[in-house]
C-alpha cells in the first residue's frame, strides 16, 4: 500500500511540474494569440503561487515536501530506490536529476521571473466581475 501511495505522490509532483511548464507556455502563447482563458485570475494566481513556493524552497535550501513524503513512503514500503515500480521508475527519471544546489536556485528563480513577467505582459482579469 505504501508503494501505491508513493506512486500517487510522485504523480502529483510530476503534475505540478507539468502545470508550471505547460502553464507558462500556454500563458505566453495565449497572450500572443489573445486567448481569453489565460487571463483567468484563479489559474494565474495558482500558477504564480506554485512557482513562488518552489523558488522559495530553493532559496531556503529546503527539499520539496512531496519529495520527502514520497521517500518516506518508499522506505515504509521497503524500497531503497525507485527501481521497484514501473510508474515511479520512469517518472523519477524525468523529474529528478543531479546538479549542484545553486543550479536549481538559479533555474527556479529565472522561471519564477518568467512567470511574473507573463503576469505583467498578459495580466489576468480581476477576481471581481
Amino acid at each position: 500500500m505504501f508503494r501505491l501511495i508513493a506512486d500517487v505522490v510522485l504523480l502529483v509532483h510530476v503534475g505540478c511540474v507539468v502545470f508550471l511548464v505547460v502553464g507558462l507556455l500556454l500563458i505566453l502563447a495565449g497572450g500572443l494569440r489573445r486567448w481569453g482563458w489565460i487571463r483567468n485570475p484563479w489559474f494565474r494566481a495558482a500558477h504564480l503561487a506554485v512557482i513562488g513556493v518552489v523558488a522559495g524552497q530553493a532559496w531556503c535550501g529546503a527539499i520539496c515536501p512531496l519529495t520527502t513524503w514520497e521517500m518516506r513512503l518508499r522506505e515504509a514500503a521497503g524500497e531503497a530506490t525507485y527501481q521497484g515500480a514501473f510508474v515511479a521508475h520512469w517518472l523519477q527519471r524525468l523529474l529528478y536529476y543531479e546538479a549542484p544546489p545553486w543550479v536549481f536556485v538559479v533555474a527556479y528563480t529565472l522561471f519564477g521571473l518568467a512567470v511574473a513577467g507573463a503576469w505583467w505582459a498578459f495580466p489576468p482579469r480581476s477576481f471581481r466581475r
